[in-house]
């Protein structure tokens, strides 16, 4: 599978001020004497996540914020073909995800390393541990999430969408992310209004994926969403989590999401924007 490469842009002295004020009073883990014992264990430091926070709340600002689209003449064939091989790598998009996201897979033989039969998923909408073996009763105990609900898409902008560009959002690893079947039954096509993961410590990264997702395929949030998003991130800026989380793009060891304060605070631009929910 191809990296996506995501370009980035500086946003200047606006986005300095946007980082003074909202960072302002947070303090980092080590600011805080009892912070090793509150915080999870291998918790990053508080300025890293507050970075994120802040980028994150600082593009929500960027997204519409607009009444539901009608839902008239949605379906999934909207997006093109269920998991196409949309990278051209010979592997469908689902088995790429979960070749991606789970740990001591094995393949089906004779499919050049494509075919998941086995293999364990660390959920992060439920901090669980589900084993994976591929079969008819099976396979459904981890699906494929859209962390932006192809649903919630269509109602906010979708409907705007080339074909392909709705099929490159269907199929994008940035919003796939494989996870607990039972769980993701429970979100459907809910935006953060209405469904946010059961594993609290994952929250910050889920609704900041789905600013940036949006942001990426011009999609906009109802006044619902815009706080219920504002309102987690706004925790998520004084708080050292550690969701476990390293997103990566492909196949490959993960890249951290966290943002490095020795370089200039930007926000991520992307060119060229050309079931599971």
């Amino acid at each position: 599978m191809k990296k996506a490469r995501f370009g980035l842009r500086s946003v200047g002295a606006a986005s300095a001020v946007l980082l003074v004020v909202f960072v302002s009073g947070c303090g980092t883990v080590g600011d805080d004497p009892d912070a090793s014992a509150s915080a999870p264990q291998g918790a990053v430091g508080g300025r890293y996540l507050a970075g994120e926070a802040v980028k994150a709340m600082a593009q929500l600002e960027t997204l519409p914020v607009k009444g539901l689209g009608p839902r008239t003449g949605y379906s999934r064939d909207e997006f093109g073909p269920a998991w196409a091989d949309t990278d051209h790598n010979g592997c469908d998009t689902r088995n790429d995800i979960l070749a991606r996201d789970l740990t001591n897979e094995t393949f089906k033989s004779g499919t050049n390393n494509c075919v998941v039969t086995t293999g364990t998923l660390a959920d992060k909408y439920t901090g669980t541990t589900i084993n994976f073996v591929r079969g008819q009763n099976t396979s459904a105990a981890v699906h494929i999430d859209h962390i932006v609900a192809l649903g919630d898409a269509w109602q906010k902008g979708g409907q705007q969408l080339s074909t392909d560009q709705r099929e490159e959002l269907a199929n994008d690893p940035l919003n796939l992310m494989a996870v607990g079947g039972h769980t993701n039954s429970a979100k459907g096509d809910k935006d953060a209004a209405a469904w946010l993961p059961p594993n609290t410590a994952f929250r910050c990264d889920y609704v900041s994926k789905q600013v940036v997702i949006k942001a990426k395929y011009s999609l906009w949030v109802s006044q619902a969403e815009h706080e219920a998003i504002l309102d987690i991130l706004e925790g998520c800026k004084c708080t050292a989590v550690d969701s476990g989380v390293r997103p990566q793009l492909g196949r490959g060891p993960a890249a951290s999401v966290f943002w490095d304060p020795d370089t200039p605070f930007s926000l991520p631009t992307i060119v060229g924007a050309r079931e599971d929910h």
